[in-house]
């Protein structure tokens, strides 16, 4: 009598043990699946909380100050961290003229700056350094703000309020970004992902510094720096003719949003006097 109790209760502390087994091969998965997608949604839910929401600003004005406003910070920092490699350049060519050796920090500063604008220096020498120096240089506050305008249509593009890109910045790895709902067939292209706002201002700036299609922005810019002139935003947007495939047209229609925008460019919001 007792054998046929252990037995039946064993039978049934089987059938238990066999059911959460197949809950576990056959829901779980499921479930972690479920919280992966989940866990993307809420991902994707703080970087579009992280940008405001410009286009429920109905007031224009309003709503260009604000969008000025937010991008200006991240701006600014990163053409002070450019001037600083601008500065430490300079400085470095002025140790070579003066015939002192450099440290090996100062040696490894050099090389990683040379790497980040992808600029090969084969040789320390003042020629090598003043084509570094072409690179190694602040992009214009007002033409930054004013591409990323145009790029996002004041911040509400879904790729600005998604993944964080005000340029309209290109990746070619398949899941690197997001995919353009307009994109052409045969084209393979995503519109890249950034972490951060500044993130997406560093490799903006990167990419005009570095790229060959805009080496002549570099070079405009270099030949004002040659006359002793400040670079300024209407000046080099001529140097962003291959941003875009509509070329000119793109030229022409930053150049009148720099001349519409000119109050709301000024630092701190200053009023400027009509032109």
């Amino acid at each position: 009598m007792k054998t046929g109790k252990v037995g039946l209760f064993t039978i049934a502390l089987g059938l238990v043990i066999a059911l959460l087994l197949f809950i576990r091969l056959v829901f779980i998965p499921a479930n972690e699946e479920q919280a992966s997608v989940l866990g993307k949604a809420i991902q994707n839910i703080e970087v579009a909380s992280a940008v405001p929401d410009f286009a429920a600003i109905k007031d224009v004005s309003e709503k260009k100050r604000q969008f000025f406003e937010f991008l200006r910070p991240s701006i600014k920092h990163q053409n002070a961290l450019i001037q600083g490699e601008r500065d430490f350049l300079i400085a470095t060519r002025n140790q070579i003229i003066n015939g002192k050796s450099l440290t090996e920090a100062d040696e490894f500063r050099l090389q990683q700056i040379s790497e980040k604008y992808q600029y090969t220096l084969r040789s320390l020498t003042i020629k090598n350094i003043d084509t570094l120096l072409v690179r190694v240089d602040v992009i214009p506050e007002e033409m930054v703000l004013i591409q990323a305008a145009n790029e996002t249509g004041w911040g509400t593009s879904r790729f600005a309020r998604e993944g964080l890109n005000f340029f309209g910045q290109w990746c070619f790895r398949k899941g690197c970004g997001l995919v353009p709902q307009s994109r052409t067939d045969g084209l393979s292209h995503e519109v890249a992902l950034f972490k951060t706002v500044e993130d997406s201002v560093a490799s903006y700036m990167r990419n005009l510094n570095s790229n060959a299609a805009y080496s002549l922005l570099r070079s405009i810019r270099a030949d004002l720096r040659a006359e002793n002139k400040t670079p300024r935003a209407q000046d080099l947007v001529y140097g962003l003719i291959n941003y875009s495939e509509r070329q000119e047209a793109y030229i022409d229609e930053l150049l009148e949003m720099l001349r519409q925008n000119q109050r709301f460019l000024v630092g701190n919001n200053e009023k400027t006097t009509a032109a």
